[in-house]
């Protein structure tokens, strides 16, 4: 396949404009095929298509096509019978006074997709895009939008082709649903050819070419199709799952990091037990105290030991960020549940308007576009992490001073017999450069949204999309820092093991759930473990940012740390 077909200036416009990356080819990886019914679809779900590629297919339930061809059957009544149906035989928004003759009733379809033609900024990226592809189609499964069986087909051969619109950053103010990004995917799935995809193997092309390539030709639109295409919280919903998954991912690395510090300090693992979560027993705060039992348990630092602390002139108890970490990230655990638990209902829901009731033969107008619940979760969402990443950078200051490290080398420096080694000082700087912007993103964006879109009707609206864009930049800046810490935490358990163990082998001081971890966070550093010497010996024996560029490229990839971090 040409990649400029037909001459098109498509491609070199988009890159003049700084618009389309160099875009690799994606491997087709197999597995299980998720099949779509309208109501069972999971965040899980979403990840496996979006991310590995799993295959999708329709549900072979003759109840499902049914009520799909049901509801498409009454559209068409309504426009023979000429009834006036916002959208359908009446303009849109603002200017739903215009009547529109059933024989325009196609082309208004067709001009929809063309005046929002409209976005801006960079392509989304590829799983953003292939997860709002699953979850339009998953939802007009349900039968309540009026369009063909052969659309919802459509997405799906563009799934599974692995052919994915070049969807702009910029355009959606999550109102009447995600209509500029929405209308790029719509464009695709007819094969328009004013439409940039990108094929399976990075080709850039066009919508009409990469059809004609899987034999197939463009699609015209009938009446409500090109509404009930854009007119839905697709692209929202499946930004804001991809950013509850990684941060799921995010917090369970994240109890890790505190497991391998509690060992670092020496601190009490009393702080986990049981016995104190039932007499307060928010689920999250259990969940994460379990966590903790389990990657400290085995260690030796079980029980607070309060008398030898205070007769050695240590404080009777550790500080808050040691103990009240259950208490602490509690709550962000149950904010990634509930998270979960809306993205879940929104992507199982019918969200365009008006809705078609085909049993009755009406038509409700109504508001299920509006993505209040993705945009107030991701705003949730992005206050909850930035919790948690105040606490990481809490945690690694407290490793780094002496004073209250329990006697670590400051900056946790590693040979202190050459006196010019200054530690981790850049590393804990660049930590520290970082965790305010992730704090900064908690600010909520819900409540700004403006009063006067689209001559006024879209008076209120979600700002969902800019939530789930604002959380995705949020965590990529939360792994950063993480990646920093867990740099910072695997040389400090080194250090203690020699201080307590006579050896750089952290593994001698670490249970073995936190052995594993620091075993594979070693490996991913490339340096190997030896009793000898832990991971920075002299300062100038290994850049700290490429440690740092290692971790972060695994974090990213939900690779070996992240499965390290996943306890049974």
């Amino acid at each position: 396949m040409p990649s400029d077909p037909g001459g098109s200036s498509a491609r070199g416009e988009l890159r003049a404009c700084g618009a389309l990356p160099d875009i690799p080819a994606r491997p087709i990886t197999a597995g299980r095929a998720v099949t779509l019914d309208g109501s069972s679809l999971t965040c899980a779900d979403v990840d496996r298509v979006a991310r590995l590629a799993a295959p999708v297919r329709l549900s072979t339930e003759p109840a499902v096509r049914e009520r799909v061809t049901r509801a498409r059957d009454t559209v068409a009544a309504a426009v023979a019978a000429g009834e006036t149906v916002y959208g359908v035989t009446t303009g849109f928004g603002g200017m739903a006074d215009t009547a529109i003759p059933p024989d325009l009733a196609g082309q208004l379809q067709e001009n929809l997709l063309a005046f929002l033609h409209a976005g801006a900024g960079d392509p989304l990226p590829e799983r953003d895009v292939r997860a709002a592809m699953l979850i339009r189609a998953n939802s007009l499964l349900r039968g309540a939008s009026g369009v063909r069986w052969e659309l919802i087909e459509r997405s799906v051969v563009l799934l599974r082709a692995g052919v994915t619109p070049v969807v702009r950053d910029l355009g959606s103010i999550g109102a009447s649903g995600d209509l500029v990004p929405l209308a790029a995917i719509a464009r695709a799935v007819i094969g328009s050819e004013r439409q940039q995809v990108v094929t399976s193997s990075g080709t850039v092309t066009t919508a009409r070419e990469a059809l004609s390539a899987l034999g197939l030709s463009p699609l015209r639109l009938q009446a409500k199709e090109g509404l009930a295409l854009v007119n839905g919280t697709a692209v929202s919903t499946a930004r804001a799952t991809l950013c509850v998954l990684d941060a799921v991912d995010y917090l369970d690395v994240v109890m890790a990091f505190h497991a391998l510090a509690v060992h670092a300090l020496g601190a009490s693992s009393e702080p986990y037990a049981t016995f104190t979560h039932e007499h307060k027993p928010h689920a999250g705060q259990a969940r994460v105290a379990g966590r903790m039992r389990k990657l400290t348990n085995g260690t030796g630092v079980f029980g607070s030991h309060i008398a030898e602390r205070v007769a050695s002139g240590e404080l009777g108890q550790d500080r808050y960020a040691l103990r009240c970490i259950p208490q602490y990230l509690g709550p962000v655990a149950d904010c990634l549940d509930r998270v979960r638990d809306q993205l879940e209902v929104e992507m199982n829901a019918t969200t365009d308007n008006p809705l078609v009731d085909p049993v009755e033969g009406r038509f409700f107008h109504g508001g299920n576009f509006l993505a209040e619940y993705v945009a107030t979760a991701m705003d949730s969402l992005r206050a909850h992490l930035a919790l948690a990443c105040k606490h990481v950078d809490v945690q690694v200051a407290t490793l780094m001073a002496p004073e209250h490290s329990g006697g670590l080398p400051p900056s946790l420096v590693g040979n202190t017999a050459l006196t010019v080694n200054m530690g981790l000082k850049g590393l804990q700087i660049l930590g520290n450069s970082i965790m305010p912007l992730v704090t900064y993103f908690a600010a909520p964006i819900a409540d700004r949204f403006p009063t006067h879109a689209e001559q006024f009707n879209q008076n209120i609206n979600s700002q969902s999309y800019a939530a789930a864009r604002l959380a995705r930049e949020q965590i990529e800046l939360a792994r950063r820092h993480l990646a920093v810490a867990l740099v910072a935490v695997t040389q400090a358990v080194e250090l203690k093991a020699q201080r307590t163990h006579g050896t750089y082998d952290a593994r001698a001081l670490l249970s073995p759930p936190a052995a594993s971890i620091y075993t594979t966070i070693k490996d991913v550093l490339g340096s190997p473990i030896t009793p000898s010497r832990p991971t920075v010996w002299d300062d100038a024996d290994h850049p700290l940012e490429a440690f740092v560029d290692r971790v972060l490229a695994d974090l990213a990839a939900h690779g070996r740390i992240a499965d390290a971090c996943k306890l049974n």
